[in-house]
């Protein structure tokens, strides 16, 4: 990772290198902890941080949830990050940006009510999460051993740092067997989301991706459904079988540090054409013009940083 110079702190912009925490933090221990991933690109108007608002009302949201209470408003933490990016003085075209509210020193033990609520909002240059070539040519996808867990037993909803030991162990597997990104299935057998992304297919035409049942609502996914509504494509919101997904005529992942990369393998089988599909590659350009401030309809999701 490369260091940026300033980190927001609990209100205060601090040297990168002091935005420390005590080892017997609550969150250390126990897990519970809200993130959220956002990103900045370099337009022809300076950067501009892609629908900056969504992004931290989903991180107060999954706080709620998670029962953290953050005590700095959705404006408050906005700003800040516009302001972050401001003093950071990045060169890059991407950057990314990691909101994150944990549980600090003060307790330990289950019940967390008296630990202290620490925030910080961070950000540094980063590229394609996926790799620059798996966003032209796609990427190879496993389908993981293991499965999301069921509502029943967990808050997937939430954006919390908890969820990401099933991810995390997922992923391992995945690139442990020569693959770059695993899929997960729920707990019924249907898809549910990668990694770290959603899932898209291409059959017979039209874009079908699953229901949020038991995955995060994700902001990129809503962003690629209206953009293929407002090209007349087909979506439709269904669960997906494991087994449709290895005959589908095109497939790719989305979220904000995937973005929209195309899947060209699944488990061994070739993906449509072996490479990214004519309609995926359509969105992907429509994305990376809205993002990039190329795209005049779509620029109320832009927040500019002047």
């Amino acid at each position: 990772m490369d260091a940026a110079k300033l980190i927001w702190m609990n209100g205060k912009f601090i040297p990168w290198a002091d935005a420390t925490t005590h080892v017997l933090s609550h969150t250390l221990h126990y897990g519970n902890g809200v993130i959220e991933g956002t990103k900045a690109y370099k337009t022809e108007k300076g950067y501009a941080i892609f629908r900056l608002n969504d992004h931290t009302t989903r991180l107060k949201e999954s706080a709620k949830m998670t029962l953290i209470d953050i005590p700095y408003t959705v404006e408050e933490m906005n700003e800040a990050q516009i302001e972050l990016i401001k003093l950071n003085e990045f060169k890059a075209d991407n950057i990314y940006i990691r909101p994150f509210s944990f549980l600090g020193y003060g307790v330990m033990g289950l019940q967390h009510s008296e630990a202290p609520v620490e925030t910080i909002l961070a950000a540094w240059e980063w590229g394609a999460y996926l790799g620059e070539e798996g966003l032209k040519s796609g990427i190879k996808l496993k389908v993981a051993s293991m499965t999301r867990p069921a509502n029943t037993s967990n808050m997937g909803k939430a954006k919390a740092t908890a969820n990401y030991l099933n991810s995390q162990m997922a992923k391992h597997e995945a690139l442990d067997c020569g693959y770059d990104e695993a899929l997960l299935l729920d707990d019924q057998g249907y898809v549910a989301e990668a990694s770290a992304a959603s899932f898209f297919m291409v059959r017979h035409g039209k874009l079908i991706t699953p229901p949020n049942d038991n995955s995060l609502e994700s902001i990129t996914q809503k962003m690629v459904i209206e953009l293929a509504n407002d090209m007349g494509i087909e979506v439709e919101r269904r669960r997906i079988s494991r087994e449709e997904i290895y005959v589908a005529e095109e497939c790719f992942l989305t979220g904000t540090a995937a973005e929209i990369t195309p899947v060209k393998n699944i488990d061994g089988r070739i993906i449509g054409c072996g490479s990214r599909g004519d309609i995926t590659e359509k969105l992907q350009s429509t994305y990376f013009d809205v993002v990039f401030g190329r795209n005049a309809k779509y620029e109320h999701y832009l927040t500019y940083v002047n």
